[in-house]
């Protein structure tokens, strides 16, 4: 398998060792799984994670075909923590005789079901993986996942411990048997460099450049990075013909990632009779299409909605995709507009009849916390 192959296929499996690779468990019948009131609660078992590590990598060149090579590299792994621990991003760049890794890994924690989901992205694509889910027992995840290999059909098993409060360990292995056999093929090992990572320079002193200069497009976001306010209006019942919204203040922080090629949003924001927004964006740019993905995830639910796939044009922000709604599968829209060095105003629209029309149900308008 090439190092540099595409993730979210085993490579990505076996880097997502640091970046806790959640993987769904076997399934339960109805009668023998758990009730949500006998579920561990898991949201600060990535705790021990957070940090800056030194890694170290062992992989198998060619997975289940009796090898017995493997490449070596040598990296980092950063470690930060969303959502008070309920969620983190991890960072990972690694280089050695066969290529070089850069990727980074979104964990999210479901509180409902009590597990964690794991998705990678790499800058060579950007694009993100499927989520892989699973939990950790008695101080060691463990994780399954089933994927394609070569033509066939694999078991993927991916195992995390804590070593101590500076060391930590992670293998991967395949099985093509359905878990009577495994094979060991990608073996990490990690050392603590230092506790929490700074604050972002990106954050500090935002390196705004306007999306024109830019041409490829893999710059348009970097008006973005930074520290800024917001008041958000929400609309209550989209579709319905309501007109009661919902406003709400609040935060947005923007990380750089890749040189601008990528970025991470958290929003946090609250109203009247406690309502409270907190919500996680994932920008990650397309090489080949010249186009952006954007991901949203929030604290609610801890799982990823559809992609919104666009591009710049004229200094406008255009994205769509499709989502259900009521049952209904609807048209989504977002706008990035009226873009300075210290104010923009976002909009997401919905349309039930094929673009004809469109309903705004939550406006944004953002300025510089930070100049």
């Amino acid at each position: 398998m090439n190092l540099l192959c595409r993730l979210g296929s085993s490579f990505l499996l076996c880097m997502a060792a640091f970046l806790p690779c959640a993987v769904p468990a076997i399934s339960q019948t109805a009668e023998s799984a758990p009730s949500a009131g006998t579920l561990r609660d898991g949201q600060h078992d990535f705790d021990f994670d957070l940090g800056t590590w030194k890694l170290h990598v062992s992989r198998l060149q060619q997975p289940l075909t009796g090898s017995a090579r493997w490449n070596e590299l040598d990296g980092t792994v950063v470690v930060r923590k969303i959502w008070d621990g309920r969620a983190n991003i991890a960072e990972v760049n690694a280089v050695g005789p066969s290529g070089h890794l850069q990727f980074l890994a979104l964990r999210l924690y479901d509180p409902e079901s009590h597990q964690w989901s794991n998705s990678l992205a790499s800058s060579s694509d950007g694009t993100l993986s499927v989520p892989m889910v699973g939990e950790f027992k008695n101080g060691r995840g463990e994780f399954i996942d089933q994927e394609p290999f070569h033509g066939r059909t694999i078991l993927v098993r991916f195992v995390m411990w804590p070593i101590g409060s500076n060391s930590a360990r992670s293998e991967q292995a395949f099985s093509d048997d359905g878990g009577k056999t495994w094979e060991t093929n990608w073996i990490n090992t990690y050392t603590r460099v230092s506790g929490l990572p700074p604050q972002d320079a990106a954050q500090q002193n935002p390196d705004v450049q306007p999306a024109s200069l830019r041409r490829d497009g893999q710059h348009d976001f970097d008006f973005n990075f930074g520290t800024w306010k917001t008041h958000i209006s929400r609309l209550q019942h989209p579709l319905t013909g309501s007109t009661t919204w919902v406003q709400l203040n609040g935060s947005v922080v923007i990380r750089k990632i890749w040189d601008g090629r990528a970025q991470l949003e958290e929003v946090e924001a609250e109203g009247a009779n406690g309502a409270r927004f907190e919500d996680l964006a994932l920008f990650l740019y397309h090489p080949q299409a010249h186009q952006w993905s954007i991901h949203f995830a929030n604290s609610k639910t801890g799982t990823w909605e559809t992609p919104t796939i666009g591009e710049f044009k004229n200094g406008r922000g255009e994205f769509f995709d499709q989502e259900p709604l009521k049952g209904r599968v609807i048209l989504v829209r977002i706008l990035w507009l009226d873009i300075t060095l210290n104010a923009h105003h976002f909009e997401e629209s919905y349309s039930d009849d094929g673009g004809k029309t469109w309903e705004p149900v939550f406006v944004a308008d953002v300025t510089r916390a930070k100049p």
